[in-house]
């Protein structure tokens, strides 16, 4: 890893364009990433040593996930959301931040792509440092986020270290619902769903690469098209069994609502449907 403590200049210049690939942990973010580093016009961070390649570990200007609880905890840190009337919104920041990450980028290439969950609620904050930015958010069904986070922690359905599923759900629904609002607030986004990059990963794909103004390439990476299956599986379980359908019922009165403003259900998982009233129908 390359020493952090550089000076101030700004290494990007007018011909490169910075694009922020997001959403939270087990989302489906980095096989995206892998997706479109492979396109011979864009680069991103590779056998960094950090975790994912993200970038978020790769600076010294805000703190990690790391700093407010990790993966499922970092939304209930108030001090985790940064917009664009933070302190560390300053152009110093914006040429450090730059100076910190362009070691890891092929300068030579236009698009230069950065990935981490955080910034799922700090999209305003990285637009006031690098207005010109764009940003690709990637959203995936609340369950399949919660029973991946649960196996990748080692954790269990039932509570252990504070994460309940309950607590991952809601976790899902808060950082969601506040990025939503911030969404309104940015120049250039683009939403998709995990499950139809899944399942239709060159369309999906070809769409980026418009929204990022370069052509369409051949997909490189193997895709998955049926991973949210085992999850919907063992969700089904948990409805059939004699103890624990007493919590499945219970966490369906209580996020089915909020969970259908996204477009997922937890009585139909299956189902992907974006609603009128969807606050993502209005970016």
């Amino acid at each position: 890893m390359s020493n952090v403590n550089q000076p101030h200049s700004h290494p990007l210049t007018d011909t490169h364009q910075l694009a922020f690939i997001t959403g939270l942990h087990r989302s489906g973010t980095s096989l995206l990433f892998r997706c479109l580093r492979d396109h011979p016009q864009i680069s991103g961070f590779n056998n960094t040593g950090v975790p994912e390649d993200e970038g978020q570990h790769l600076q010294t200007v805000i703190p990690s996930a790391r700093a407010f609880g990790g993966p499922g905890r970092f939304g209930f840190e108030p001090a985790a959301y940064l917009d664009e009337n933070s302190t560390l919104a300053t152009r110093a920041n914006a040429a450090q931040m730059s100076a910190e990450w362009a070691p890891y980028w092929d300068l030579n290439k236009p698009i230069l792509i950065e990935k981490s969950p955080t910034t799922l609620i700090r999209t305003r904050f990285f637009q006031k440092l690098f207005p010109s930015a764009k940003f690709v958010i990637v959203l995936r069904h609340p369950l399949p986020v919660t029973f991946a986070t649960y196996k990748w922690k080692g954790l269990t359905i039932r509570k252990r270290n504070g994460m309940s599923m309950g607590h991952l759900l809601e976790h899902w629904l808060l950082v969601h619902e506040k990025a939503a609002v911030d969404f309104k607030r940015l120049n250039r986004v683009k939403i998709i769903f995990y499950e139809d990059l899944v399942a239709r990963p060159q369309k999906v794909l070809h769409s980026i690469y418009d929204f990022l103004k370069i052509e369409n390439t051949p997909l490189k990476q193997e895709i998955r098209p049926h991973i949210n299956k085992k999850y919907f599986r063992r969700w089904q379980q948990m409805r059939r069994h004699p103890l624990k359908s007493f919590y499945a019922f219970y966490l369906t009165r209580h996020f089915e609502k909020r969970i259908n403003q996204f477009g997922y259900s937890l009585i139909d998982p299956t189902l992907v449907q974006l609603p009128e009233r969807s606050p993502l129908c209005h970016i």
